[in-house]
């Protein structure tokens, strides 16, 4: 019978257990494939009990997936059943409504056996750069257009791999040796996590995870309903307003405070759209537990217990509640807003406690790479699929400045220069800070990004822009000033849009500018010495100190004089 734990190594094993999760995703991101992966870290790992309930996930890896997968395990059981379970499984899903949300995403589950007994499951999520279909684009008008739909299946049984699941997904894919690697870099970290979890459990002498699972389950939920229980039990509405596709879409919750949990009820928000930008209930939920421990309980791991205080419910067939089989490709664009309209509301209750709105959703685009077909091509041209992470400025905070080109809430990193064009014929011509585009305030807002992109001699492109922002800038707080707005053209003085796939013929460049977020106070309590540096470091100019600060000219000129005094 093993001996019953005491505090201290129960601790030890939780904080194990997170730390095996942790390489769990590094070894991922070490051995995908696909840049949305390697680069930026489009992805989430985590460990779970036998019941399906999430026990750690991995410090690597974004929200929306980790929130929406912390659900997923138990659809994985229910599919599979427990009598078809067994050692050396693996098993894969992209459904959007029992996965994170859109087909772009593969979920595999594998499970855990020790000592000839399921100890639980091991979970990891990754962005595939295509799927099929249309190609990653808000373009579709049914899920069935946005590529290869795969149910919870089998992808091995007891070690076997299903060849020709693989070959069926070889066919209905633009970029098949890339797919086909992530899916073994997938299978992969969940085999290291593996590893390490019975590393861990034969050093303690465990047979199974209950005693552990107990510990951190109920101790999650205790300290997150202490936190709770800290809050004033009040109520209040929030509400945004952002491009949508063709009409603007209205983001709308209810938010009340409770001595025991937390509620948030986004009635009233828009319906569903045409196109691709609906999102399922599931990556609703993900971001606004997101946004609500962030603010709340930001110190407390992340797993079954201490997501259940929060309840997050939206109408069907509203935008933020869409039911098979409506387009979900870009639910990101709309999802990633879902904390901002959050904190609007909850700055009304718990004042300087949230940032101010910044760029929210990530500005993705995807190139679709081909010969020129005006005229002959080259011998040295070729097909790719290039996809791109980039990010807006994040909110100016209630103490500090909001970080340049940082994506909040996602957490997906900027992919570097070198890396994008290292993954097809594509010329990154430029990218810098975006000045002036932080909104002014006693914090000012973090810059957004000047992009100008191309492909290289020989080759048209596709662009599938995933834009939002273009008509309505992040909000300031407390005074403080709207943040830049997204704008998207072409060298050649062609007309583009934030959203869509458009046809960018040989020689043409795509030229962007990424919003930036907002600021928080008002401008004109903003030190002397702030502005100095802002001005020093190139992030505002002489003309926005003058308009957004209300400086005068012979004040801007005593500041540029204290600079060069300060570099001689």
């Amino acid at each position: 019978m093993t001996k019953p734990l005491n505090l201290v190594a129960k601790q030890v094993m939780w904080n194990r257990m997170i730390s095996v999760v942790e390489e769990q995703a590094q070894a991922l991101i070490r051995t995908a494939f696909s840049t949305s992966v390697r680069e930026a870290g489009d992805l989430s790992a985590g460990v779970y009990d036998p019941q399906g309930r999430m026990l750690a996930q991995a410090v690597t890896g974004t929200p929306g997936h980790v929130n929406a997968m912390a659900a997923a395990v138990a659809h994985f059981i229910r599919r599979i059943g427990q009598d078809n379970i067994f050692d050396g499984d693996v098993y894969l899903t992209n459904d959007p409504w029992e996965g994170t949300g859109h087909l772009h995403d593969i979920t595999v589950v594998t499970p855990s056996f020790h000592q000839e007994k399921l100890i639980g499951f091991f979970a990891c999520t990754a962005h595939v750069v295509d799927i099929g279909g249309r190609g990653f684009g808000a373009d579709a008008e049914s899920v069935y257009e946005e590529g290869l739909y795969i149910p919870i299946m089998k992808l091995a049984e007891r070690g076997q791999e299903d060849r020709a699941f693989l070959n069926l997904v070889r066919g209905n894919v633009r970029e098949p040796d890339q797919l086909i690697g992530d899916l073994n870099a997938l299978t992969t970290c969940n085999e290291i996590g593996h590893k390490r979890l019975i590393e861990m459990m034969e050093e303690f002498s465990l047979s199974d995870l209950s005693e552990i699972s107990e510990f951190i389950l109920s101790n999650s939920r205790r300290a997150t309903l202490e936190k709770i229980a800290e809050l004033p039990q009040a109520s209040a509405d929030g509400e945004m307003t952002i491009d949508g596709y063709d009409t603007p879409i209205i983001l709308k919750v209810s938010l009340e405070i409770k001595a025991d949990r937390i509620i948030c009820d986004f009635s009233g928000t828009s319906g569903l759209d045409k196109k691709g930008i609906n999102v399922p209930l599931v990556y609703t939920q993900a971001y606004a537990c997101y946004a609500l421990k962030c603010a709340i309980a930001p110190e407390i791991p992340n797993n079954t217990a201490s997501l259940a205080p929060f309840e997050i419910s939206a109408p069907e067939h509203s935008i933020l509640n869409a039911l098979h089989p409506a387009p979900v490709a870009l639910r990101h664009v709309i999802g990633h807003m879902v904390p901002d309209t959050v904190y609007n509301a909850l700055d009304k209750i718990l004042p300087h406690t949230v940032p101010a709105e910044g760029a929210g959703t990530l500005c993705n685009f995807q190139m679709s790479i081909r010969p020129r077909t005006d005229q002959v091509a080259p011998a040295n041209t070729r097909r790719a699929e290039v996809l791109t992470f980039n990010s807006g400025g994040a909110g100016a905070r209630p103490t500090l400045d909001g970080m340049n080109a940082t994506a909040f809430p996602s957490g997906v990193m900027t992919m570097p220069v070198e890396a994008t064009e290292h993954s097809g014929p594509v010329i990154i011509w430029r990218k810098e800070l975006r000045p002036d585009s932080g909104g002014a305030g006693q914090f000012r807002g973090g810059l957004g990004q000047f992009m100008e992109v191309g492909a290289t001699q020989g080759h048209e492109f596709d662009f599938s822009a995933m834009f939002d922002r273009v008509r309505f800038p992040a909000r300031g707080r407390q005074g403080g000033a709207s943040g830049g707005a997204t704008t998207i053209a072409r060298s050649d003085g062609q007309a583009m849009f934030g959203k869509g796939k458009q046809f960018v013929p040989h020689g043409a460049r795509v030229l962007l500018e990424f919003p930036g977020g907002a600021g928080y106070g008002k401008p004109s309590e903003r030190s002397p010495e702030k502005l100095i540096r802002d001005l020093q470091g190139g992030y505002v100019t002489p003309e926005d100190l003058e308009q957004s600060y209300g400086l005068s000219r012979e004040q801007i000129n005593a500041m540029e004089r204290s600079i060069l005094d300060s570099e001689q």
